[in-house]
């Protein structure tokens, strides 16, 4: 199995220029579900949301050509792939030749699927889009949707996750609530360096104590941890202490290297959000 230190995050990297899918480095889910005490059988469905900003490779002319990448990675998959090896891996495009657009759209899925499977059965693939120069014009930045908890005026003293905040109105009627605060951070577990990140709570169930959720949230301030595995247990603590019918988790982080990473965890199915860059993004 590979392990953390085993990538090349926090490490000196000499950058591929030459069409390399071995650059990609998986990252088992299990180990950190497991400490939730999930197994196999997760309770949530969702995806990965990844915009890679900074993909370019070479027409048969040899001229560049450009694109952002949209990418939809399933929670389903038996493992993520790390940060930079994204990043090594899409600058090894850079002096590559592909035959049109369709070719590289292709090759991307294609490696992707199979890093996020990594050997194993492949039962969903990952989705990629490309989007042209042409279109950049029509590609919209909003903010996530819901009552703001950052309104709260409250104090705030801890800052590793603390699931005790959560509570909610059991002896009540159930609600329907988005909830939204853009004071997640959390940090990388290599690194030390800090993720920012913007997260959306929705839900139907007993009434969520807001100023319990945001002390919540800001708990993270301190913990490190990769964005899916951060946004996988709040969905877990708030679905464990606040039972709510149905619930989703939304972060959108702010990018780092070229790639911003969105995990997306609901309890039911449903549609992906559109991949919507916020303005921090």
């Amino acid at each position: 199995m590979t392990t953390i230190d085993q990538s090349r995050l926090g490490q000196g990297t000499a950058y591929a220029d030459r069409y390399d899918a071995s650059l990609l480095f998986p990252i088992a889910r299990a180990p950190q579900r497991e400490e939730m005490g999930l197994g196999d059988q997760v309770p949530f469905l969702g995806a990965d949301q990844w915009t890679a900003y900074e993909l370019s490779w070479l027409n048969r002319r040899g001229k560049p050509q450009l694109a952002i990448a949209h990418i939809t990675v399933p929670c389903q998959s038996t493992h993520l792939v790390e940060s930079k090896s994204l990043k090594l891996y899409l600058g090894s495009f850079s002096q590559s030749e592909f035959g049109d657009v369709q070719a590289v759209k292709r090759t991307i899925a294609t490696d992707l699927s199979a890093a996020v499977w990594n050997g194993g059965a492949m039962r969903c693939a990952v989705g990629v889009k490309l989007i042209s120069p042409e279109t950049f014009s029509e590609q919209r930045l909003g903010e996530l949707e819901g009552l703001s908890l950052d309104r709260l005026d409250l104090d705030c003293s801890v800052y590793t996750p603390q699931p005790a905040f959560l509570t909610a109105a059991k002896q009540e009627e159930p609600v329907t609530e988005t909830l939204v605060s853009h004071l997640l951070k959390t940090n990388c577990p290599v690194t030390g360096q800090p993720d920012w990140g913007s997260v959306q709570v929705s839900y139907f169930g007993p009434q969520i104590d807001h100023a319990g959720l945001l002390r919540y949230i800001v708990s993270f301030r301190q913990h490190t941890g990769f964005h899916e595995h951060c946004v996988e247990r709040m969905f877990m603590d708030i679905w464990t202490r606040c039972r709510p019918h149905t619930l989703s988790v939304y972060a959108r982080y702010t990018r780092r290297g070229g790639l911003d990473i969105n995990p997306f965890r609901s309890s039911a199915p449903q549609a992906t959000p559109d991949n919507i860059r916020n303005a921090r993004q």
